[in-house]
């Protein structure tokens, strides 16, 4: 791979009401290249899904605003560009499947209908053709295209996720986001659909960006891996580097807390504490309340992130002191 399709430079995002700011997402980075796939995991609001808004320009303003940084999607700076060209982007070149089919589906609109007007958005075809498109697609997807006039309520949990990816790849984009796509789903269901989403990724070599906080999902369909702590990626490698080789002790924690078929113990391994309020958020490593190696070092000025390889970036004061 040497085609780099997307850039994100030390992007911050923030929340501001009247009563608080909330820095939901704090100087992210990562790099994409054409046809592969990256994962974003780390716990409930580590600004994991804000990222993802950022990059399809849909962070609600008020009250959010991006602050600082980068997105830049073939060459261009998404930060940059009219609402305009941006729709003109959104859903063409570059599509989303959101967190919750049940409630991301027109209850009105046929599945059919919602799968046509992405593709009449943004090709100059016929109604006729656009409905064909939409049958295809549902095909592609395990729905057979007959059931094009059905509604959402008349389709399973599984089902309204594969229309959901049937909307999201009906104009072959070429980075999809895909904001915990299994979630809803039971374990059976989780696998097709995953399966379904890596076939479909490899059809049309579309660059894949994976939200959620399955570590088995993230094995299974992508390249590298962001763990994101606290608005910050705090490690990030190959899926090797992290599965293998994980340094950070949060990074360390998430892997202990997954069971082992091998280990009969009676309790799982914790991680002690939460993750603190982004409107709150402690001084120097955002870590450092709940890490068992936090120094006075850790509680004040900027961690830098630190190479440990080529591929493979942690943000921790417990290793060298070379700056990526």
């Amino acid at each position: 791979m040497s085609d780099k399709i997307l850039e994100v430079s030390d992007l911050q995002i923030r929340y501001v009401t009247d009563e608080e700011t909330v820095r939901a997402v704090n100087g992210v980075s990562f790099t994409l290249e054409r046809g592969e796939s990256i994962g974003l995991v780390g716990e409930t609001g580590a600004g994991k899904t804000t990222t993802a808004l950022g990059i399809m320009g849909l962070v609600p303003d008020p009250p959010g605003e991006i602050v600082g940084g980068s997105i830049v999607f073939e060459g261009q700076n998404l930060l940059t560009l009219p609402e305009k060209q941006m729709r003109e982007i959104r859903g063409g070149k570059i599509s989303m499947i959101f967190q919750d089919p049940m409630t991301s589906l027109n209850p009105v609109m046929t599945v059919g209908a919602q799968i046509a007007e992405v593709v009449l958005l943004h090709n100059k075809i016929t109604k006729a053709e656009a409905r064909e498109r939409a049958k295809k697609m549902l095909e592609q997807v395990g729905i057979p295209g007959s059931r094009c006039d059905d509604y959402p309520h008349q389709f399973s949990g599984g089902m309204k996720q594969r229309v959901m990816i049937a909307i999201a790849l009906a104009c072959s984009p070429e980075l999809l986001i895909a904001d915990e796509p299994t979630t809803a789903l039971d374990v059976t269901i989780q696998a097709q659909v995953l399966e379904l989403m890596r076939n479909l990724q490899k059809e049309y070599n579309t660059s894949l960006v994976l939200i959620t906080h399955d570590l088995g999902v993230v094995a299974k369909i992508c390249d590298k891996v962001a763990v994101v702590y606290a608005g910050e990626i705090i490690e990030s490698g190959t899926l090797k580097d992290i599965y293998t080789d994980k340094r950070h002790p949060y990074t360390i924690g998430l892997f202990e807390s997954l069971p082992d078929i091998e280990n009969d113990a009676a309790t799982l391994k914790v991680i002690q504490g939460s993750v603190p309020d982004p409107s709150n958020l402690p001084e120097g490593c955002k870590f450092n309340p709940r890490c068992p190696y936090a120094t006075e070092a850790c509680r004040s000025g900027d961690i830098k992130p630190v190479k440990i390889s080529d591929t493979h970036m942690v943000r921790c004061n417990r290793f060298s002191d070379t700056e990526v």
